[in-house]
């Protein structure tokens, strides 16, 4: 059909299968996109004070969340162990996440609280990503799936949702965590903050992160007849490489996607990767989340 045009581009394409998931709002890690940025600039390493918490909290999800601590090698000089885990942004009004690799600590929920709060790199500045958490705020207990927190916004406090859905995200990601409740309130879940998610969320890659061909594409999306589009521009803006994919649900409902595309440049260089939907009224480039990154060389 037309909106699965790829005649005239200049780089080969590969297309991918579908990632596995459900409709609704998924566990962590089956989320996630980004914006337009400059390059990436990490912040400093910070180690955060242990939690009152289990250790369990840093246990992998079972839904194959984003939480993941790496063990030492296993030959040669030890490697100091990680863990990544998933922080959600705000852009525009609606959540966008990215990701942050620090060293392991079974205070994984202090963690994540503490690197939410400290916002964004200039990178995900420069596209647009921000932060409402303060800092200080923690998790004085985890019981039954449900974290603890202080209340986090008032009454009359119009950014007071978004800022809950970010720690209500960001701490669900965790397979300890399946609910939020602030202060004295109802315990709350991702389907309790409807709305917050842009029709196309990017996983992977991250903003500025160096990627090379062939290249996965992964997230979320609510769209059209579930189709994702896919395509990576170089430094100049031209079009390197195009591909699609279908979402496991679309239409009305969020499915995961997963979409691979290859190219070949001459030279590593700044790119782009774009997810978007084709319109189906006019075949324009609708729902586009961009993701600044860095091209190497193809094969």
């Amino acid at each position: 059909m037309s909106r699965r045009r790829a005649a005239g581009l200049t780089a080969p394409v590969l297309v991918a299968a579908l990632l596995a998931g459900g409709c609704g709002p998924p566990r962590s890690g089956d989320l996630g996109p980004a914006p337009v940025a400059g390059p990436s600039s990490a912040p400093p390493v910070r180690s955060p004070d242990p939690t009152p918490v289990p250790s369990r909290e840093l246990a992998p999800s079972s839904t194959g969340g984003p939480v993941r601590p790496s063990a030492p090698a296993g030959t040669g000089a030890r490697q100091p162990a990680t863990v990544t885990v998933e922080l959600w942004f705000v852009r525009s009004g609606q959540l966008v996440p990215t990701r942050r690799t620090r060293p392991a600590t079974v205070a994984t929920s202090r963690l994540a609280l503490t690197e939410l709060a400290a916002g964004p790199t200039p990178a995900e500045t420069a596209a647009g990503l921000t932060t409402l958490l303060p800092a200080g705020v923690e998790v004085t207990r985890i019981t039954d799936g449900v974290a603890v927190l202080p209340s986090v916004a008032s009454v009359d406090d119009p950014a007071g949702r978004l800022r809950e859905a970010q720690v209500v995200w960001t701490l669900t990601q965790f397979p300890t965590v399946r609910q939020v409740r602030f202060g004295d309130g109802t315990p709350r879940g991702r389907a309790d903050y409807p709305g917050v998610l842009p029709p196309i969320v990017v996983t992977a890659p991250g903003v500025g992160a160096r990627v090379g061909a062939p290249l996965t594409v992964t997230g979320t999306a609510d769209v059209f007849e579930a189709t994702v589009s896919v395509r990576v521009l170089d430094a100049a803006g031209r079009e390197v490489a195009t591909g699609f994919g279908t979402a496991s649900c679309g239409s009305g409902c969020r499915g995961a996607y997963r979409v691979v595309v290859g190219w070949r440049t001459v030279r590593e260089q700044r790119g782009t990767v774009e997810v978007y939907e084709v319109s189906a009224r006019d075949g324009t480039r609708i729902h586009t989340m961009a993701v600044p990154v860095v091209l190497a060389p193809g094969a």
